[in-house]
């Protein structure tokens, strides 16, 4: 099992930026990849940004240049640096955890993120 604690959401202006942060536990030796999804009010949960064990990352196109996820390789803590936020970024974000096979596997229990106009 995995357990995933998210952390840096909050209220912010347009333009400005958020860290969030995700702590994974547990069988971490097991995950193979991790990523970022949200959720608006009203829409469907979407991928933001997902890292994989090799580093490799990827991105949705409304956050590309905007985003940027990481990894602390000491705590295994994974890091989305949301930088220029719009309104539209508005949601509970999420972090999730895969050990591979297409499913995502754990989540966390969500980190509301507001951007005013």
């Amino acid at each position: 099992q995995v357990q995933l604690v998210e952390s840096g959401g909050g209220l912010v202006q347009a333009g400005g930026s958020l860290r969030l942060s995700c702590a994974p536990s547990g069988s971490i030796f097991s995950i193979n990849s991790m990523g970022w999804f949200r959720q608006a009010p009203g829409k469907q949960r979407e991928l933001v940004a997902y890292i994989s064990s090799g580093g490799s990352t990827n991105y949705a196109d409304s956050v590309k240049g905007r985003c940027t996820i990481s990894r602390d390789g000491a705590k295994n803590t994974v890091i989305l640096q949301m930088n220029s936020l719009k309104p539209e970024d508005t949601a509970v974000y999420y972090c999730a955890a895969t050990l591979g096979l297409g499913l995502w596997n754990y989540w966390g229990q969500g980190t509301q993120v507001t951007v005013s106009s």
